[in-house]
């Protein structure tokens, strides 16, 4: 061999070669994989988790690089995902199931966040409205286009109350709190997750309200969860498995850090104030840990919930409940 070949700066380049070329490679294999994400409303509190995910790092370790988009209501979110504008994201349960059930929609749910739905009404502190059954005979208000609205003569006829005994009126959701805070209304129907924003609006006015959440009423089924197109769980089942997990990690950690996370929601999308983020993480806490929670474990569909999920949807929808089968609207491989 020439003894150049054997000159010191010739090895050194030789080693310095390999170690480019190692470098280069492993970039290449453990390249982070993109996750578009897809919200099921704008970012607040309620959605605390995926950005305490990205910011402390969740989703970094275990290699996920996730893009985080608005959204516009459920629907918005299952149609993102079934065309391919989004792999995963949020939605409330009962709106993939009506979803799955009318057009099949290639999208699944993999992972319950919500175990109670955010369904309720508001009522002023000092109103004898104490129980959904006082609403009889009272003034309701509600958006044209909250989903509440379907479940609303279901509630009633649990609670034994007239649906021809209430008047419900329909206004524009920025019209709700100001109709029962200058008494122009008896009760407001909207979710819990408004309850901070309702707050801070009643004690401007110098008034506190009364939550009556539904789910103390009888009315007991899955909400959000979070859904993913099943293009991208065939495609990808790896990437969809490490997300939940970190998810969950996110999940867990917003809630045993909520002045944190709040100020975490804040830093990346100013728009939304830290105090009203913290205070909305703490409002809905009864819905993410529960009963339910605690019995199945957290993110679990259990086949006797499921099922009580599609009936009280099927039922509001005037849908025969033996038409379609809950099971193959959810993916339960992925919980952990």
């Amino acid at each position: 061999m020439n003894n150049q070949l054997r000159t010191p700066l010739f090895r050194h380049l030789c080693l310095a070669g390999a170690l480019a070329f190692t470098a280069l490679n492993g970039s290449t294999v453990f390249a982070a994989d993109e996750v578009k994400f897809q919200l099921d409303w704008l970012p607040g509190g309620d959605k605390a988790p995926v950005y305490v995910g990205i910011r402390k790092g969740f989703f970094k370790e275990v290699d996920i690089d996730v893009n985080v988009a608005s959204g516009r209501g459920s629907n918005d979110s299952i149609s993102k995902l079934a065309t391919g504008n989004a792999d995963l994201g949020l939605s409330d349960l009962v709106a993939l199931l009506m979803a799955k059930a009318q057009n099949d929609v290639p999208v699944s749910a993999i992972y319950s966040v919500f175990s109670k739905a955010p369904h309720a009404f508001f009522v002023p502190a000092d109103s004898d409205i104490n129980s959904v059954k006082d609403v009889a005979g009272k003034r309701i208000v509600t958006s044209p286009y909250t989903s509440s609205n379907v479940f609303l003569p279901l509630l009633l006829e649990v609670n034994d109350v007239d649906p021809n005994s209430i008047k419900l009126v329909k206004a524009d959701a920025g019209a709700l709190n100001p109709m029962l805070l200058s008494g122009n209304t008896d009760v407001v129907i909207s979710w819990i997750t408004d309850t901070v924003i309702y707050q801070q609006q009643a004690k401007s006015a110098g008034k506190t309200l009364r939550v009556l959440p539904w789910y103390d009423a009888g009315l007991e089924f899955y909400s959000t969860s979070i859904i993913a197109s099943d293009r991208f769980i065939d495609k990808h089942p790896g990437v969809t498995k490490r997300f939940v997990a970190a998810y969950k990690k996110a999940i867990e950690y917003t809630w045993a850090h909520p002045e944190e996370s709040g100020q975490i929601v804040h830093d990346m999308v100013p728009e939304v104030d830290a105090s009203t983020a913290t205070d909305t993480i703490n409002s809905i806490k009864s819905l993410v840990y529960n009963a339910v929670s605690d019995q199945d474990g957290y993110g679990a569909f259990t086949k006797e919930r499921l099922a009580t999920t599609w009936q009280w949807t099927a039922k509001a929808q005037n849908i025969p409940v033996g038409s379609f089968d809950p099971e193959s609207a959810v993916n339960r491989q992925f919980q952990p």
